[in-house]
């Protein structure tokens, strides 16, 4: 079964089987082949129940399709990303379907150097492909297994400076995704934490909660365990844990623009005058941590694929969107789930400041809505009126994504979805009060 609709803007992602199955995924990786022809690639899988039979068909179909297959087994997503830039492959697939819930399955593609295979840069194409039937297999590649822990866990503890972090009592929810697996052999080279450790067996039925904290009612465990264990930070992961969310001290949940900020701190003291994207929805908080750190911010399309290219055009060291995407220049330009986890730790070690602390001038300046969506019957007639209202106002406009309005003290981004027929707000303004008038303003025009 290979459903059309689920190839979506980034990735390939459907409910297993009745949209997805073994079948699609052999044709998806023959066609991805057929398509790029490239000599070698990995192949990798998440732990959801069906992630062992799509992946060996999902190599079968590489092989088919004339690639040498380097077959990873059980592994987070960054990994996938690692191989293919650590070993200089032409390409990588994995079995994944992130953060949905359990029924699903799905696919994430990269080609050579990591760059991600989306809907603009060759994953229409392989749809297309792998709709029709195939000519006879010439040419086999050759399958083999490939370890890359050890080498991914040096990898990752090479950001930080292990000796530098200071005993902290830290809470993980790994969701009963790949975070417990990934991160296991990582925090037994620091064993100078105290590490209350949630929901780390891998399993694909997802026995606590969905493996998406982006959700608030997956947050629910690690906020409440972060404050029982009076931890120094909680931290919970998605299912493929490319993703990691942050708790400080407090309990209270940290924006990922806020994270951003931090890392940007973090990465500019190691990286003087380094350039940082962010992406349009961010904080102010970003750009201007980035100016005050010796950087240069430079703002950016939502979307892995147009992050990770202006990350080579531009030589940035880092990349942080406020999905709690993080993206290292060292890293093959690729988001990480782990590297942003021991940053956060070395940083907290060094000031020797809780984590509430570090955020307080963000909190105390910043006022952010969170994103709100909103169903819209036309969404370029909204966005057209949206821009009339507030340029006739005196707002700054940008069309970089979506329609962006600036003013001196508040701002927004509305951003059409990839997929459905909503519109995406972010906002923020210089006080709670604005904030929140500004917020249902807003809101009200969307509605209208």
């Amino acid at each position: 079964m290979l459903d059309p609709k689920v190839f979506k803007a980034y990735d390939v992602r459907g409910l297993y089987p009745t949209e997805l199955d073994e079948d699609g995924a052999y044709r998806i990786a023959r066609a991805y082949v057929e398509h790029f022809e490239p000599r070698t690639v990995c192949i990798g899988r998440d732990m959801r129940l069906s992630s062992p039979t799509m992946a060996a068909s999902a190599v079968e179909g590489a092989a088919d399709g004339g690639a040498n297959v380097l077959d990873l087994g059980l592994v987070g997503t960054e990994m996938v990303y690692f191989a293919v830039g650590e070993l200089e492959l032409d390409g990588g697939l994995c079995v994944t379907a992130s953060h949905n819930p359990k029924d699903y399955t799905g696919v994430k593609i990269v080609r050579r150097g990591a760059l991600p295979v989306g809907g603009d840069s060759g994953l229409d194409d392989v749809r297309q492909r792998a709709l029709v039937s195939f000519a006879p297999v010439e040419g086999r590649g050759d399958v083999r297994q490939e370890d890359v822990w050890p080498a991914f866990v040096e990898k990752v503890l090479s950001f930080v400076d292990q000796e530098a972090i200071r005993p902290l009592r830290v809470v993980i929810d790994a969701a009963n995704g790949m975070a417990g697996a990934m991160l296991t052999p990582v925090l037994g080279r620091l064993p100078q934490l105290d590490v209350v450790e949630c929901n780390f067996e891998p399993d694909g039925t997802f026995p606590s909660h969905e493996p998406n904290p982006l959700l608030p009612e997956n947050r629910q465990l690690i906020v409440a365990k972060t404050r029982d264990e009076r931890g120094d930070l909680g931290v919970a992961y998605d299912g493929d844990a490319d993703r990691c969310f942050f708790v400080d001290d407090t309990g209270d949940f940290v924006p990922g623009d806020f994270v951003t900020a931090l890392l940007a701190q973090s990465i500019l003291e190691k990286e003087p005058g380094g350039k940082v994207i962010y992406d349009v929805r961010a904080s102010w908080a970003v750009p201007s941590t980035i100016e005050a750190s010796g950087g240069v911010p430079l703002v950016n399309r939502v979307g892995h694929a147009f992050i990770k290219q202006r990350m080579r055009k531009e030589g940035a060291v880092f990349a942080g969107e406020v999905s709690a995407h993080y993206y290292f220049r060292d890293f093959s330009q690729a988001d990480s789930g782990v590297v942003p986890f021991l940053l956060v730790l070395e940083l907290l070690s060094k000031r020797r400041q809780k984590l509430s602390e570090m955020l307080a001038p963000f909190r105390e300046k910043y006022f952010l809505t969170g994103e709100i969506n909103t169903p819209v019957a036309d969404v370029a007639l909204k966005l057209q009126e949206l821009k009339e209202r507030y340029q006739a106002e005196g707002g700054k406009i940008s069309h970089l994504d979506g329609v962006s309005v600036d003013f001196a003290d508040w701002h927004f981004n509305v951003r059409p979805s990839n997929t459905e027929p909503l519109l995406r707000l972010n906002l923020e303004a210089l006080s709670p009060e604005m904030m929140e008038r500004r917020r249902d303003e807003v809101l009200s025009l969307i509605r209208s």
